[in-house]
């Protein structure tokens, strides 16, 4: 017994109409921290960790408002005291 024509057609359109699609996004960063120079902070003032490329949320423990950082909970106000200006890399062309 032959199977049906249609079938086939079906299950190769199936194959051919699931194409991934993606989304690229890219940040400015004018900030990064001291003692972890891989969390960057972006002009629109979000948290990035460029190792892994993904957001770092805002939390709140207590009464203070800051991020996780390699496992520890830092405040916004000690992370203040810890940003600074990321170093120009000179390219030699």
């Amino acid at each position: 017994m032959a199977t049906p024509q249609w079938l086939i057609t079906t299950i190769y359109k199936h194959f051919y109409t699931t194409n991934m699609n993606y989304v690229s996004v890219t940040y400015s960063y004018n900030y990064q921290l001291d003692f972890a120079p891989e969390y960057k902070y972006t002009i629109c003032k979000k948290c990035i960790n460029a190792k892994t490329n993904r957001q770092i949320k805002q939390v709140r423990v207590g009464g203070s408002i800051g991020y996780n950082i390699k496992g520890k909970f830092y405040s916004l106000t000690k992370l203040r005291k810890h940003l600074v200006k990321p170093e120009v890399i000179k390219l030699p062309f």
